[in-house]
């Protein structure tokens, strides 16, 4: 089996895993066994750490289901590779070569040196940051609850937002699905989310870099162009937010100068899988809604737990578009030049992306009856493993809720990962070229 295929089953294997688990009554706060679909949507929404759930998590399941979560979240977030190493460098045991080729996989590496060590330090970072989240978050709510019960809301949900999963635990002290709306003036709640989204959302490779920048003062050439894309669409995104709500009495207009700018931030944080929310989103007006779906289509960055078709997708086609208009051959960015094949992944995975959204948003508007825009927003959040919603998910059909499970797992995976786990790729040099034909463009 190629690796591929290998990540594949075992995401599933997870899934099916836990929502046995979930399916059990000892995870529903009733103790009634809770129905299979559900049970299968909310494993596949932890696992592909999208957030998108069919009930209030923090009303329906129990400690014992929350913890279930939570362990799906993790696994899900770092890869079933990643934490299979930790239990191997745990228990001193060596890494086969075949293992190694899998974390090169599941991390997004192009090479194998040093890719155990670079799994060693990927864990040490996610823990420290969770910890410090959890942390930070608990002394904040200690001031509301028992200190034990602030801590494990800390936990869950730091763990939740640095995997860019989206799920909350929140329902019993603001209402169902409520996320963090009713800490929208909290400064504390969210400058932590939002650093916790941003970390976990910009790859882990960018976050060694980071880390180690002090020291090297260098930067490569990917983290450059992922924390350039990624300050670019967040402060850009933030402020089209700022403005188009503005004057919306059902989300900023009431809202102090701070609670505003804060809010602005955090819904253009979230979408690039996050999942969280300060705002009612379906009260937003249709122009942001349909800003935060080409957010949520661009996703996080390589390397990282997010979905979408990645930041640095995005910024190779508009390098493309500038390069063309401009009457240059090459994509360039910081004086280094693009080779032809990353401007055609780019381009094969935008499309087929592209494609798959469309095609399950047209099913879906024969099987729901709601409008357009509710559908797409729904299966971008889906693909972008976001986690934002209409307030769609709790009322679909059972058709619905398993076009959107394929449509998380999909995300979750990439087009391309799937693409090689049904076709494996064969390589084959070509031994020669066919004559080279014109057609009009344009």
């Amino acid at each position: 089996m190629t690796p591929p295929q290998i990540l594949t089953l075992g995401f599933l294997a997870i899934i099916a895993a836990g929502t046995l688990l979930l399916s059990l009554p000892l995870a529903s706060s009733t103790h009634q066994a809770t129905p299979l679909i559900d049970a299968l949507f909310t494993a596949t929404s932890a696992v592909c750490v999208t957030g998108l759930v069919v009930v209030d998590t923090g009303i329906h399941y129990s400690t014992f289901g929350e913890l279930v979560i939570l362990v799906l979240m993790q696994v899900g977030g770092l890869g079933f590779m990643t934490m299979s190493t930790l239990f191997a460098l745990a228990l001193r045991k060596r890494i086969s070569l075949r293992e190694r080729l899998l974390l090169q996989e599941s991390m997004n590496q192009s090479s194998l040196e040093g890719i155990v060590r670079f799994i060693r330090r990927v864990l040490i970072y996610a823990f420290a940051i969770e910890g410090i989240g959890a942390l930070v978050l608990a002394l904040r709510w200690s001031t509301e609850m028992p200190f034990g019960k602030a801590l494990y809301f800390g936990i869950f949900h730091s763990v939740s937002m640095f995997t860019n999963a989206g799920f909350d635990i929140m329902g019993p002290m603001n209402g169902p699905f409520s996320s963090f709306v009713n800490h929208v003036n909290d400064p504390i709640i969210n400058v932590i989310v939002i650093a916790l989204i941003f970390l976990g959302g910009i790859g882990f490779i960018v976050l060694a870099e980071m880390w180690d920048y002090p020291k090297t003062r260098k930067l490569s050439f990917h983290s450059k162009v992922v924390l350039y894309a990624t300050g670019i669409l967040f402060v850009a995104g933030a402020a089209v937010i700022f403005i188009f709500e503005f004057t919306n009495a059902k989300t900023l207009e009431p809202l102090s100068i701070s609670g505003k700018l804060y809010s602005s931030l955090f819904q253009s944080i979230s979408p690039r899988s996050g999942g969280a929310n300060t705002l009612d989103i379906a009260s937003l007006r249709h122009a942001t809604q349909f800003l935060i779906i080409l957010l949520m289509f661009i996703g996080a960055s390589p390397g990282s737990a997010g979905g979408g078709i990645k930041v640095t997708t995005f910024a190779i086609l508009i390098g493309a578009v500038f390069a063309m208009i401009r009457g240059r051959e090459d994509v360039v960015f910081f004086r280094r030049r693009l080779a032809k094949d990353r401007v055609y992944k780019a381009l094969t995975i935008t499309i087929a992306s592209l494609a798959a959204i469309i095609l399950f948003t047209m099913i879906l508007s024969t099987t729901e009856d709601v409008d357009f825009l509710v559908l797409l927003f729904e299966v971008t959040s889906a693909f972008g493993t976001t986690g934002l919603s209409l307030g769609l998910t709790p009322h679909l059909t059972v058709i619905g809720k398993v076009l959107i499970i394929i449509m998380m797992f999909a995300g979750r995976l990439g087009p391309l990962t799937l693409a090689f786990t049904l076709v494996p790729a064969q390589e084959k040099k070509e031994l020669y070229r066919y004559p080279e034909g014109k057609i009009m463009i344009g």
